[in-house]
């Protein structure tokens, strides 16, 4: 069987789900918490079976991996008798840098550029990094590929990834817009073309993932022309702790009025500012912030009045830059649950004769076409799917 098991690797945690690539259908996913922290916890679910749980502390990746082999393979609970029905390995990894414009086979080179570039994510690449040691340990000879985050942005033409700021800083620090959620803007665009019958080589897809963390991207027939987010996660939409845009001097300001350092006001708008910020502290979930405006709070109706009108702004944006747009995508936890939030984008396309059919927008988290016959704009929910798309690239890269 061409089974692959798909890793993303935190710092404490790692998720997986094993695909079996003959039928793309997941056999089993899970999620391991607080590695290396007293109170370590697996839990495995068997897809079309019960979950189960394993508490027991373990000092590090390596034993993580290996109870995550044992939950695979377990009598009662597994799905595989053992490991050797797993073909190939793929693994999230945040950034690529400009190096890599798609997935690669994992080698001791790629490991050194991994890690090279977490200058550019020191939360993320570190752990990726130790999932796939982990990984090698476990399962030697079994082949691993990485699917960088970044790869899908690495298609911006230089007009729309270059920062106007002293080239030198790009030339020596590779300071540009990358774009990320690349994975999933990338297996959402491809998704809808075919969904939607579009011409794959020159569609006009705008793909919305709006979650706590949110992005936008624009790509012509499968390829990135533009994203919101840029050297980081932090520009472009409001998300649910994240600022988004903002005028840079603003941290400058604060640093001088709070006497904080640059670090501590990136901290605040990395982790206390979004929704939850401009709520007064509501919440960065979105659910939440809807039940406060419900309540009457007026915060959190503004924030999510902002929300909603910054993801307006990047789409009529894009809408320009691609000369019109043949498809307009919402993905993720918001934009796969949250029919208020489709409808208002949806419909603010219609001076281009785009419109939302109400009645087949009241859903959650199912493709479906949201966009009445008549509309010129094709506008669609369309579950996002990372682990799959991770998996097909490594199954592609490794298979004889």
């Amino acid at each position: 069987m061409k089974n692959v098991l798909v890793i993303n690797c935190g710092s404490s945690s790692l998720k997986y789900q094993l695909i079996n690539m003959e039928n793309e259908e997941a056999l089993a996913k899970g999620l391991f918490e607080r590695i290396a922290i007293p109170g370590s916890k697996l839990t495995h679910e068997p897809i079309g079976r019960e979950k189960f749980k394993i508490e027991k502390d373990v000092k590090n990746h390596t034993e993580a991996i290996a109870l995550v082999l044992e939950a695979l393979t377990d009598k009662d609970h597994g799905v595989i008798k053992d490991a050797s029905e797993i073909y190939a390995i793929g693994h999230r990894v945040v950034q690529g840098g400009v190096k890599y414009p798609e997935s690669v086979v994992i080698t001791d080179e790629v490991k050194k550029e991994i890690e090279k570039f977490s200058d550019l994510a020191p939360l993320h690449n570190p752990a990726n990094l130790m999932g796939i040691e982990a990984v090698e340990k476990a399962m030697p000879g079994v082949p691993n590929v990485a699917a960088f985050d970044t790869s899908f942005g690495i298609s911006m033409p230089e007009k729309a990834y270059k920062y106007a700021i002293p080239n030198e800083y790009y030339e020596n620090y590779h300071i540009r817009r990358y774009g990320f959620h690349g994975t999933s803007h990338m297996y959402v665009a491809q998704e809808a073309i075919k969904f939607a019958g579009l011409d794959k080589d020159t569609a006009r897809v705008i793909v919305c993932h709006l979650g706590n963390g949110a992005s936008i991207s624009a790509s012509i027939g499968g390829k990135c022309v533009d994203s919101s987010m840029g050297l980081t996660p932090l520009e472009g939409l409001i998300m649910g702790t994240r600022s988004g845009d903002i005028d840079p001097a603003i941290v400058q300001y604060i640093c001088n009025k709070e006497n904080k350092s640059v670090d501590e006001v990136l901290d605040i708008l990395n982790k206390k500012s979004g929704v939850l910020g401009m709520s007064g502290g509501v919440s960065s979930d979105f659910r939440d912030i809807e039940n406060a405006e419900a309540d009457g709070n007026n915060l959190a109706k503004v924030a999510l009045e902002a929300f909603r009108y910054r993801i307006i702004k990047y789409v009529g944006a894009y809408v320009a830059v691609m000369g019109g747009v043949d498809a307009l995508c919402f993905t993720a936890g918001v934009g796969e649950n949250d029919k208020i939030t489709r409808q208002i984008v949806g419909n603010a396309l219609g001076f281009l004769g785009a419109k939302v059919d109400d009645e087949v927008n009241n859903v959650r988290g199912k493709r479906t076409m949201i966009s009445t016959p008549d509309s010129k704009v094709k506008i669609m929910l369309m579950p996002t799917n990372e682990e799959l798309a991770i998996a097909r690239d490594t199954y592609r890269l490794t298979k004889k």
